[in-house]
């Protein structure tokens, strides 16, 4: 298999090819374009790589990176979207101190020649929309969050101007969250999963929205790979007779939906029998605050991917026996 690295910008992107055989090195750049793509293929075609014998990886680079991963998938080729740390501490190990973009492609073939990542697939289309939708209303909300934070700081008609972008940021999110739900009702896939997670007590259509777009049920074999891809896993301190350290989220992975689970966590605490008995069980162990809502965020991780597999409403009376 002959292994092509891909460093993905905004405007253009480099690719780099290891020859297998020789181990030499061939590379070029790339307009991030329909026709830049076109123009790649045929380099592909000319070095002689063609699906079946060709495995591209590039990092997941903000949304850079769809348009290509996607054309390579449809011609055929196995296309691998890799997270960036991965590469950065594969870097690391190999004590490669160049930062170039044909150094981070070098770097991310020799990743994917050692590590074989797991072929990447786009999700459905509708799913997709989603994660655009999801996205821009982060990006909405966070231009509001910082106008509503300059009002402290404004006066006169500087003031006057921040309470005009309020109005219309606010306005826009509005619009923003309904085209959210248009979109799920428009879609009877996505209108049945979000019914289903919504049985969950303390999850509501915001949660089940972002659930929807990041970790659709078939993204994972298994459930605790969904719950590290959030950064939900524990992450243990321990060494020798020095190290012992208490056990903390390792927080590497995806901050906005871990974020998200935080508040419906707090409200299953309050409303969801079962989620109440865990914390309950939890603190008389000696545990408190935050690694019990932790504790909780995990928990309605693995019940949301559960009704979704099942195809059926939460039960609480299976869910509180199991607690």
């Amino acid at each position: 298999m002959e292994n092509v690295g891909i460093d993905i910008a905004k405007r253009k992107f480099d690719l780099l090819w290891v020859s297998s055989s020789t181990n030499k090195r061939r590379s070029k750049v790339f307009d991030n374009s329909p026709a830049g793509f076109k123009e790649m293929f045929a380099w592909l075609a000319k070095c002689g790589l063609v699906p079946g014998n060709t495995h591209l990886a590039m990092e997941a680079t903000s949304q850079y990176y769809e348009a290509l991963a996607e054309a390579l998938f449809d011609a055929g080729f196995t296309v691998s979207v890799v997270n960036p740390l991965q590469v950065k501490r594969f870097g690391e190990a190999l004590m490669i101190r160049q930062k170039t973009d044909k150094a981070d492609a070098d770097l991310i073939a020799r990743f994917c020649a050692q590590c074989e990542p797991r072929p990447w697939a786009p999700p459905p289309l509708q799913v997709r929309e989603l994660q655009r939708l999801v996205a821009r209303l982060d990006a909405v909300q966070d231009m509001l969050v910082q106008e509503k934070n300059r009002r402290y700081v404004s006066q006169g008609v500087t003031l006057e101007s921040v309470e005009r972008m309020i109005g219309s940021l606010q306005d826009e999110q509005d619009l923003v969250k309904s085209m959210i739900k248009d979109h799920i009702d428009r879609h009877p896939d996505l209108h049945d999963q979000q019914e289903l997670l919504c049985s969950i007590p303390g999850v509501a259509e915001r949660l089940s929205a972002y659930f929807m777009a990041w970790l659709p049920v078939d993204r994972f074999e298994d459930v605790r790979e969904a719950v590290a891809f959030i950064g939900l896993s524990p992450r243990h301190c321990e060494s020798g007779d020095s190290i012992h350290r208490k056990a903390r989220l390792c927080k590497q992975g995806h901050a906005r939906l871990r974020k998200m689970l935080y508040m419906p966590a707090m409200a299953a605490i309050r409303c969801n029998a079962a989620a109440q008995a865990m914390a309950k069980r939890l603190r008389e162990n000696g545990k408190r605050g935050k690694i019990v809502i932790a504790a909780v965020m995990r928990k309605l991780v693995h019940w949301m991917i559960g009704v979704l597999k099942a195809g059926v409403k939460f039960d609480p009376n299976l869910a509180l026996a199991k607690s």
